[in-house]
């Protein structure tokens, strides 16, 4: 029998793939209700869970950390998914939300919003989505600039600028306002801890919206990938294409960033793990980031409850030192990869 490792990943049954992921994920979020930074220990958490436990026991597990989880899995979803999305039209390994300015211009908008009256409790989601579209239209025209769009360097140089100058003016803002610089500290670190689950009941509505943005594109991003000639040639339209997947990708990193607040690098390392896994084919990418997603950021909350007991690391630093490393991976590879 041929070793698996050694079929090509385009080869590999996607359907095989993806039930592996789901077996992990399903562990991933046994032990987000089994394990925390408190005092309450994995066996009593496993007995609350068959319904034996205290009534402080039950709160912890199904409300805090059952919250948690469930915002976890919206937001490893959303942005695996909005990477993908993007990496695909803008045929750059490179572009992710988090490096390329779509999540500071979520962040932007939102900090504007608290300055000119807002509070955490008024504000909607669709101020961060706002914020990600213009973001998103940022990127994508640097991504069509003569020279850039084949240039995933420098792509990610003009994205750090971009994320550089709207943190400044952000920051600028906020030393004008205690007020508001208080409450942006909700989204600053990134963090699915507290979340209410109401606030993620909200999202919903725009997330069925993006759904059927992906199911519009999925097939003629695939012919996309193959070049603009190819693409038209079979019926399809690129303008639209890419109008539709900045929609997309501006709803679901919108929504992903007003809860958990601007949380790096998920969108670069699920999208690179998904084509190590099944190949380039956008399709098949897709599938397997709904399930690989929420197990990248589960999998780093949990660790992150766990390395600085009895206090805890910000998720977003945990996922920067995950990703780091694979954003060097990808420039310091001999061959750049393109899309």
């Amino acid at each position: 029998m041929t070793n698996w490792f050694h079929i090509a990943p385009a080869q590999r049954p996607l359907s095989g793939v993806f039930v592996s992921a789901l077996f992990v994920l399903a562990l991933c979020c046994l032990l987000s209700l089994l394990l925390g930074a408190g005092a309450l220990s994995p066996q009593t958490s496993l007995q609350t869970l068959l319904g034996n436990g205290s009534a402080d026991a039950e709160f912890t597990v199904f409300h805090l950390r059952l919250t948690r989880t469930l915002v976890g899995l919206f937001v490893g979803l959303t942005l695996g998914i909005a990477g993908a999305l993007m990496q695909s039209v803008a045929r750059n390994p490179l572009a992710e939300p988090g490096l390329l300015g779509v999540s500071a211009g979520s962040s932007f908008a939102v900090a504007l919003t608290l300055v000119l009256g807002a509070s955490t409790a008024t504000l909607t989601v669709g101020v961060a989505q706002f914020g990600a579209l213009l973001g998103c239209l940022c990127v994508l025209s640097v991504a069509r600039m003569q020279g850039q769009q084949n240039d995933p360097i420098r792509l990610v140089l003009a994205g750090a600028a971009l994320s550089s100058l709207l943190f400044a003016i952000t920051s600028l803002i906020l030393l004008f306002d205690q007020r508001a610089a208080d409450e942006i500290r909700f989204w600053v670190t990134g963090s699915v801890a507290g979340r209410d689950i109401n606030t993620l009941t909200s999202v919903l509505p725009s997330m069925m919206i993006a759904l059927l943005c992906i199911l519009y594109v999925a097939k003629p991003l695939a012919s996309l990938a193959l070049g603009e000639r190819v693409a038209i040639g079979l019926g399809h339209k690129p303008k639209r294409i890419r109008a539709v997947v900045i929609v997309a990708v501006a709803l679901l990193v919108g929504g992903a960033t007003a809860i958990a607040g601007p949380v790096a690098f998920i969108g670069l390392v699920v999208p690179f793990a998904a084509r190590a896994l099944v190949g380039p084919d956008i399709r098949r990418t897709l599938w397997l980031c709904l399930p690989l997603g929420p197990i990248v950021v589960i999998a780093a909350d949990v660790v992150s409850r766990l390395v600085a007991q009895p206090a805890e690391m910000p998720l977003g630093v945990l996922t920067a030192i995950i990703g780091a490393p694979v954003l060097l991976l990808i420039v310091r590879s001999r061959r750049m990869p393109t899309l």
